[in-house]
């Protein structure tokens, strides 16, 4: 019996147009009045993950910036894992060599060196993963990032470095120049205790090792004293793969890649089809 689910977001649990749909909430509040967890996996952060939450009332705890962060469904803070601020400065620096835009994921929130690039790179990559998507509705879901305050300007991320009450949970970067970010991953792994994974192709996520969804969902369910055998996983992207591999019942989007369905039990439909509220309501 499914006790937990999990679900990530992007790719999973939102559409093209980055929403939460009809059918998926319905679901989702269904498995709810069951008894049964559900919890938001997501590479986000909690802001931007309350942000489509909120916008169609749901109320889930949420393992936020690929398990840096752990909040209960009323917004405490359970757990962090952050970056060393040493590691983290060498892995700025790196990316900064290698001319990769990057974003970076604290405490305080997410900030960027250039809130035109934090908008337009995302629109890039949503149009680009689906090219029948309306744009102008694009355009503007994406501004809504800076528009709402989920990302925030800043002139140097060395101001977070420096600052002892920031906490560094993860870099995301973003280049369309798949052998630059290879390159770039390669001499970030060699910092060591960093873990790099990713939620497209276009990007990398840099956070702590031990930063890492299916690491933190273990201790979610362990502390609800659930078993991860009675726990569903619905994800799309590598940077899921860790919390697909420990749980009872993989879910693989139906726009998830090959390698991941591979590691799966079940393949549902895709994001733009209520997959996760299809998945959702066959185990219920």
């Amino acid at each position: 019996m499914i006790k937990c689910i999990a679900t990530d977001m992007d790719g999973t649990l939102l559409n093209s147009v980055q929403q939460i749909s009809q059918e998926n909430k319905e679901a989702i509040l269904k498995a709810q009045a069951q008894g049964i967890e559900v919890v938001v996996a997501t590479g986000r952060s909690y802001q931007e993950a309350r942000y489509v939450l909120d916008a169609v009332g749901l109320q889930c705890p949420v393992i936020g910036v690929n398990g840096a962060e752990v909040r209960a469904k009323d917004g405490e803070v359970l757990a962090t894992v952050p970056i060393d601020k040493k590691i983290a400065r060498k892995a700025a620096e790196k990316l900064t060599e290698s001319d990769v835009y990057f974003e970076a994921y604290t405490n305080k929130g997410t900030y960027s060196v250039d809130l035109e690039k934090a908008v337009s790179i995302l629109v890039d990559i949503v149009v680009s993963a689906n090219p029948d998507v309306n744009q102008e509705e694009v355009i503007h879901a994406a501004g809504a990032r800076v528009r709402d305050g989920l990302v925030h300007p800043i002139e140097s991320y060395d101001l977070l470095f420096a600052n002892e009450e920031v906490q560094l949970y993860k870099f995301l970067a973003f280049s369309f120049d798949s052998e630059r970010l290879e390159a770039v991953s390669t001499v970030l792994h060699d910092l060591g205790d960093l873990s790099i994974s990713s939620s497209g192709h276009e990007n990398l996520e840099i956070t702590n090792k031990n930063a890492q969804k299916g690491i933190a969902l273990e201790a979610f369910v362990k502390a609800r004293g659930i078993e991860l055998a009675e726990t569903m996983a619905v994800g799309d992207s590598f940077n899921d793969v860790s919390m697909l591999e420990r749980v009872g019942r993989a879910v693989a989007m139906g726009n998830a890649a090959y390698e991941i369905k591979s590691l799966c039990d079940v393949i549902t439909a895709t994001n733009d089809e209520h997959g996760v509220g299809k998945a959702i309501v066959e185990v219920l």
